[in-house]
């Protein structure tokens, strides 16, 4: 397709990208890290477009453990700087997210004493000794201090502390009573990863006309200095031309290196593999807290309430191809056994599962390593593909760090335009958690100033499920009304509706899995989705 025939092609959808083919940097991947470089090169006014093969946030970045963390454990690998820059980065979610990044006490139920203090050396210096360890209480009291020195966000968040079995039982009484201590912290959970990324990205657009993103259109070829790029819904391809390429494509990377006819092998993924489970004994027995538990084999299993479920993940298992990961029987099997261990009183069962799914981690080849001890990090890899078209692959990050990484990667972008930085995104609120209120007072005050001809209950559940943006949603619910879902009447058709006009849904999927919570809470019954399916099909008539 030429250029001409492109701005002549009746796509509305991509109308936005088709009206002009030119860009200083294309991103290819709409994952969470892909979104934090556009949103920062946004920012600074440099002509960027974004695209994604499929729905934004529907591969690795849709697969998280909805933790925002520092990692504790990756301190015995030596790791130190990776936790010091996310006990940072998560703190500033804590204050600029604050809509859909929340403390979360964690506890560390322990079962040994001085386990894993001979193999914890030689990992953290020679990345060796031999296979994993369970983490007894004198290491992992040495870490909590480290994470203390590291993360405490100015005294906001407690300092950790250590119960013996007596306290530890008294708190959590339906622990397996074989328990020695227990160790609290705090880190952080993110309730609903992929609208924060909508968020980021909504950010990105409003900045003007020079930063543009499409959703469902991928990158096929790259020849001379034009990327090929096809609408994946439609088949229609359009030539695209971009002095910088910046490959953000995850787990992908070396496929879509392929693709442009530079073909890498940088990637050495591993799945972690999660379910949800609608267990009400298995969700107080959780009080409010994560629980963090280290398998005698050194595997680590979390579980924690969210949206009235337990979350249960994760595992951490080589894998050659990313579009082959699944939730396995087996894994599930890992899961219910590990959780029985800790809480022996209660019964799991395969009919509690009401989500499941798994994600490859974007992580570097490694070799013969072991997954527990492949570096969590990123780093970026150039190449001068000539006649002034530069690629650029960023291999590994996780969502702790994603708005670090984007800084980092769009200051290179920036060096190599000789384009200087005028805005820091450091103390930059994030869609909905801009003036998001932080006290009961403010809360209530905001929505009496909000909720129109909607109850204060009904503004309120807006106000936590958007943070600051449920005003525009209230607003079209002014026009689109507010009748509750037949099937899941804790949503409105008129929300639905607002979320499919202003948030780029392709497909039901998308609205489903991604812009809301009714697939991961389990309440996409066969006869909700086809109430959705007519709503889809009215709005996008």
């Amino acid at each position: 397709m030429t250029l001409a025939s492109a701005q002549e092609s009746s796509n509305p959808r991509l109308a936005h990208i088709l009206s002009d083919l030119t860009a200083d940097v294309l991103i290819i991947g709409g994952g969470i890290n892909g979104i934090s470089t556009f949103r920062e090169l946004a920012l600074q006014g440099v002509k960027v477009v974004l695209v994604e093969k499929n729905d934004y946030c529907s591969g690795a970045s849709a697969a998280s453990s909805h933790m925002i963390h520092g990692g504790i454990r990756y301190l015995e690998n030596g790791e130190i700087r990776l936790v010091r820059e996310s006990l940072l980065e998560r703190n500033r979610l804590l204050s600029n997210a604050p809509h859909y990044v929340k403390p979360l006490p964690t506890t560390i139920p322990i079962f040994s004493t001085f386990s894993g203090l001979l193999s914890a050396p030689r990992k953290l210096f020679f990345q060796k000794g031999g296979g994993p360890k369970e983490r007894g209480a004198l290491l992992i009291k040495i870490g909590l201090m480290l994470y203390d020195t590291f993360g405490r966000n100015n005294g906001r968040l407690p300092r950790h502390e250590f119960l013996g079995r007596k306290k530890t039982l008294a708190a959590l009484p339906h622990l397996n009573s074989d328990v020695k201590y227990s160790a609290h912290y705090y880190d952080a959970a993110i309730e609903s990863p992929e609208r924060l990324a909508m968020d980021l990205l909504r950010d990105s657009v409003a900045t003007g006309a020079h930063a543009r993103a499409a959703n469902y259109v991928e990158a096929i070829g790259l020849t001379s200095n034009e990327v090929q790029l096809r609408d994946t819904l439609t088949g229609e391809t359009m030539p695209f031309t971009a002095p910088v390429v910046l490959n953000a494509s995850g787990p992908w990377v070396d496929k879509t290196n392929s693709l442009l006819g530079t073909p890498s092998r940088f990637m050495g993924g591993t799945k972690g593999s999660h379910i949800v489970l609608d267990n009400k004994e298995l969700l107080e027995a959780c009080d409010g807290r994560e629980i963090f538990f280290e398998n005698n084999d050194g595997r680590i299993v979390l579980m924690y309430p969210l949206l009235g479920r337990v979350l249960v993940g994760t595992t951490d298992i080589p894998i050659s191809d990313p579009d082959d990961a699944e939730c396995t029987e087996e894994e599930i099997d890992y899961f219910f056994d590990l959780a029985n261990h800790v809480f022996p009183t209660i019964t799991l069962d395969r009919s509690q599962i009401v989500y499941r799914y798994s994600g490859v981690r974007p992580l570097p080849a490694a070799g013969d390593l072991s997954p527990g001890v492949i570096s969590r990090d990123y780093r970026i890899v150039k190449e001068d593909r000539g006649e002034g078209t530069y690629l650029w692959s960023l291999i590994g990050g996780k969502w702790t760090t994603f708005r670090a990484l984007g800084e980092h990667w769009a200051n290179e972008v920036l060096a190599h335009l000789g384009v200087k930085r005028s805005v820091s995104t450091e103390k930059r609120a994030i869609g909905g958690g801009l003036h998001f209120p932080s006290t009961a007072a403010e809360k209530q005050e905001w929505i009496a100033q909000n909720q129109q001809s909607l109850s204060t209950a009904r503004t309120e559940q807006l106000l936590n499920r958007y943070g600051t943006f449920a005003r525009q949603i209230i607003e079209d619910l002014e026009s689109f009304g507010d009748e509750p879902l037949t099937h899941a009447p804790h949503y409105s058709r008129g929300e639905l509706i607002s979320l499919i006009k202003r948030e780029q849904v392709a497909t039901v999927t998308d609205l489903t899995h991604r812009r809301t919570d009714l697939a991961f809470t389990g309440a996409l019954t066969a006869k909700c989705e086809e109430e959705i399916n007519e709503i889809f099909s009215e709005a996008t008539a």
